[in-house]
């Protein structure tokens, strides 16, 4: 068996905590292929939604926020 990054480990494990709010134990839980797939998952969530807001900030795109 191969030991995996501890640093990438943390770095995995702070990310879909973060996002998440689950505990430590659960993350640690998940086999590295299903964790990794939550990271992607929540990756292209937050891609989204990034794009959706600067979409809807844009002169040209979209409305300005109230605050431009």
């Amino acid at each position: 068996m191969t030991s995996y990054p501890r640093e990438e480990l943390t770095r995995e494990v702070a990310f879909v905590a973060y996002h998440l709010h689950w505990s430590l134990d659960s993350i640690l839980d998940l086999d590295h292929q299903t964790r990794r797939e939550f990271i992607h998952e929540i990756s292209e969530i937050n891609r989204i939604i990034n794009t959706r807001r600067q979409e809807a900030d844009s002169p040209v795109l979209g409305r300005r926020s109230e605050s431009n």
